[in-house]
This record gives structure tokens, C-alpha cells and sequence, in this order.
């Protein structure tokens, strides 16, 4: 699989729909995880970005136009000790209770499917970073029906180890637009990470469609000692 351009893959897909990026800045020095949202419906786009505790949650940024909260409040950010969970869905809150009770990242997804919004059935997308002793590890998930078929759930897992400098994975739900949406299909893709969290930041939200883009959660994790950056845009103020 050859590595392509963060802004070949955003710029060429007007709905991409909620994506995470994972991988190590070019300079080897920091663990870096990215995750964006979009939306085509008012209730949708009618979301923020706030900061909660060591991660962050979807909030609603006219309260007065939230129609169903169900599948777009939610905590997409969370921190357990060394390891730092980014999904696009409330799967975030049943990965860390199963890890609590020492389940692994994989097998705490066993108890999840598919969102039920038919007739999309959106994968459920999540990523673990660990960063321990120097050293960096991540995986990625997806749930998702087969050929939109809600009785069935395909679930795969891909681990990396080691992952090379300036190199990450993205994994988003959508291929493109359309009724209804087509699935994320084959392995999370391999991309190119040049740049400093700042200049990853704008390249990530500048190419993103702007009549869809909502927002963009970004953090950098210096490998060495644990210590993070983070930057959250906001296209509701």
C-alpha cells in the first residue's frame, strides 16, 4: 500500500463523514492522533468541540435547534492512564469500562455494532494509542454491516507496532456522498504526517469540505515523556 497525501484523501471526497488519523510526526518525536467530524443534516452540523477533562465531548452549539442526541453527543476523547482512546461514537465510554476490567481493546468492542440509522448502518470507526517507556503502539477498529445488511456486523482490528516517522493511518466512515452513504471499505489507508501540530491542524481543516466540515480535534503526544499538545476548531462560534 503506498502512502498518500492527507490532502489528496480530504480534498478528494466531499463526504468522508467522521474520520480518525493516527500515526508519528515526521521528526519521530510525538504520537499523533487526529479526529474530524461533518454532517449534512442541520442537527448535525449543529455541533462543537469542548474540551472535557483529558479529552473532549460533542455538545450541541444552538441548544434550542438539537433534535435527537443519540448518535451525535458523545464523548469522542478519552484518556486511560498511557493510553488514549479516539472513536466516533459513545463506544469510547465501553472501550474504557472493558479495559478497566481488563478486557482488551478488541474484545471490548464485542459488545458493539453498526450505528442504527438505516439505512446507512455507519461503521463505528475507534483508535487506542499507548504510549509507554519511549514507545509507541496503536490500533484501529471498525464495525460494520455486510453490503448493509443490519443482521450481519463484519468487524476487523489493525494493529501497528512501531510505526515509522511521518507516517500515520486513516480510517474515516464514509467512501463519499450519497443515498445511502457507502461504507469505509479495505484496511485504515497509509498517509503521509509532515507536519508540526499547528500546520497538521490547518492542513486537516483546510481541505476538508467546507460546506460539511463541523470539527477537528487534533493532538500531538511527545513519545519521550507522555506530554500533550492539543487544538480543536470550531467551524460553529
Amino acid at each position: 500500500m503506498n502512502r498518500t497525501s492527507m490532502v489528496q484523501e480530504l480534498s478528494s471526497n466531499a463526504y468522508p463523514g467522521r474520520g480518525i488519523v493516527i500515526g508519528t510526526s515526521q521528526d519521530g518525536r510525538y504520537a499523533v492522533t487526529a479526529y474530524f467530524i461533518m454532517g449534512r443534516s442541520e442537527n448535525s452540523r449543529n455541533r462543537i468541540f469542548v474540551g472535557e477533562g483529558d479529552g473532549i465531548r460533542t455538545q450541541a452549539f444552538d441548544p434550542s435547534k438539537l433534535t435527537d442526541p443519540s448518535l451525535i453527543i458523545y464523548a469522542p476523547v478519552r484518556v486511560l492512564g498511557n493510553q488514549t482512546i479516539v472513536t466516533n461514537g459513545d463506544q469510547t465510554d465501553t472501550i474504557c469500562e472493558g479495559m478497566e476490567k481488563h478486557l482488551t481493546f478488541e474484545q471490548s468492542l464485542r459488545s458493539r455494532t453498526f450505528e442504527p440509522d438505516a439505512p446507512n448502518y455507519t461503521p463505528r470507526i475507534s483508535g487506542i494509542l499507548q504510549v509507554e517507556n519511549g514507545t509507541f503502539t496503536f490500533a484501529m477498529s471498525i464495525l460494520k454491516s455486510l453490503d448493509a445488511d443490519p443482521s450481519s456486523c463484519s468487524r476487523y482490528t489493525f494493529s501497528y507496532e512501531a510505526p515509522a516517522a511521518g507516517e500515520g493511518r486513516f480510517l474515516h466512515t464514509y467512501m463519499g456522498d450519497g443515498n445511502p452513504l457507502p461504507s469505509f471499505a479495505g484496511e485504515p489507508k497509509r498517509v503521509e504526517i509532515k507536519e508540526d501540530i499547528d500546520g497538521f491542524t490547518d492542513l486537516l481543516w483546510n481541505n476538508l469540505n467546507a460546506d460539511n466540515k463541523v470539527s477537528l480535534f487534533v493532538r500531538y503526544i511527545e513519545i519521550r515523556t507522555g506530554k500533550w499538545e492539543t487544538r480543536i476548531v470550531n467551524k460553529n462560534k
